[in-house]
């Protein structure tokens, strides 16, 4: 049980972190519409050999996620959560300076792979909310994360694309501006929220996912579970930012427009749910349910988006599989229940790192699998495959997320 220090107003700081997680998104999307160009600009090559340096920049920025969240975590666990969360925007806001300066091709990598190292930042991001948070409060707090994925979502790509029109380098220049200020505000208003008695040493033996969940597994086994169900997940959800925009092309013919309004209500649709319907539907469902009515609008959304035929039935669907919004935060707050509270930036880390295992295997398997089901070439001609892949991914994440709860026995609703 941990619900912050008595007697301290968290407000500000959970507004820093909720800041700390919208600003990377914002980040992560309003470079977006200009990152081709600026590629082929200082790499000198067409768009074709650009994508594919695209394609090995996210490669690379997810493989840093995958080797830094465990360590982020781990020292938050030891110096406490304030330190590493200013340090991490601090490191952010330089890295897109850099990025924004970057003369040559090499600099643009350097700053990419250091954006993966600064993203990784989240894992003590979710500790700090379960640090202040009662735990049968916290997936509705962890709600509020996606909430800010959400708004990045729709807000970055759209701010991205007006930014570049004036320069293809000042969306860099923004992004950097707002995790300054960010820095700013936190040195201002950022509470510490570990105890100094609830910290423990560092050791960077254990500081990869591996030997985290082997530790976090003594003291409860259902971690395993919930961390593979988690990871699983988001090999599901990923297919949205891989290869939808594709999928749409290619199966209702979309225009740029269309995607981008699309996308656009992906984002605003997930951020209500999320941030607004979960809070609500929380109270009445408790979180194993929650996880099922998310899994099932996601079999749902995938059924519309292979039978649609008009525009309104897919965004039909994309109303519908908002409501998966409610998986991720529900089962992280069972999770963060099974550990204790001074193990939670280790967890953090360890599902962080996990999941970046997702974003690295995720669009080469949506990418292909599209590859093959459209075209004049296709194996067979239904361009919505993916979504069909993802659906089933969909229900091994919950298979496992049932184990988890089954054994743990102790899914209760919300009091």
């Amino acid at each position: 049980m941990s619900g912050g220090a008595p007697g301290i107003d968290h407000r500000a700081s959970l507004g820093f972190v909720f800041a700390i997680v919208l600003i990377d998104m914002l980040g992560f999307g309003i470079v977006i519409p200009v990152l081709p160009g600026l590629i082929m600009d200082l790499a000198h090559v067409p768009i074709s050999v650009a994508a594919g340096y695209a394609g090995w920049l996210g490669a690379g920025y997810a493989t840093m996620q995958f080797v830094c969240a465990p360590v982020i975590g781990n020292l938050s666990d030891r110096f406490g959560r304030r330190p590493v969360l200013l340090a991490s925007v601090l490191m952010l806001g330089l890295d897109y300076l850099l990025q924004w300066g970057a003369p040559v091709f090499g600099w643009l990598i350097v700053g990419r792979l250091l954006a993966g190292v600064t993203g990784a930042s989240f894992s003590a991001a979710y500790a700090y909310i379960a640090d202040i948070t009662p735990p049968d409060q916290r997936a509705a707090r962890f709600g509020l994360v996606g909430l800010a994925f959400g708004i990045g979502f729709v807000i970055g790509p759209a701010l991205g694309g007006l930014l570049g029109s004036i320069s293809p380098r000042l969306p860099f220049l923004v992004a950097a501006l707002l995790a300054l200020a960010n820095f700013a505000f936190g040195l201002a208003f950022l509470r510490e929220s570990l105890p100094r008695e609830r910290r423990r040493p560092f050791d960077w033996r254990t500081a990869n996912a591996v030997s985290s969940l082997r530790v976090l597994r003594r003291q409860n086994g259902t971690v395993l579970w919930f961390v593979a169900a988690l990871a699983t997940w988001q090999l599901s959800h990923i297919v949205y930012p891989a290869v939808w925009s594709y999928m749409a092309i290619a199966a209702y013919g979309f225009t740029t427009r269309q995607v981008g309004l699309a996308l656009a209500l992906v984002g605003l649709t997930s951020a209500l749910a999320q941030g607004v319907l979960l809070r609500r539907a929380l109270p009445r469902l408790g979180e194993r349910r929650a996880v099922i009515v998310g899994v099932g609008a996601t079999l749902i959304a995938s059924v519309l988006y292979v039978v649609a035929h008009q525009t309104w039935v897919v965004y039909l669907a994309i109303t519908i599989g908002a409501l998966q919004g409610f998986v991720q935060p529900s089962i992280a707050a069972l999770n963060s229940r099974a550990v204790d509270a001074r193990s939670q930036g280790e967890l953090q880390g360890a599902v962080q790192s996990v999941g970046a295992l997702a974003q690295i295997a995720g669009p080469l398997l949506y990418a292909q699998t599209l590859a093959h089901c459209s075209g004049p070439d296709a194996w067979i001609a239904l361009p919505m495959m993916p979504m069909l892949v993802s659906a089933t991914i969909a229900l091994i994440a919950l298979g496992l997320f049932l184990k988890g709860a089954a054994k743990s026995g102790s899914v209760s609703k919300v009091a």
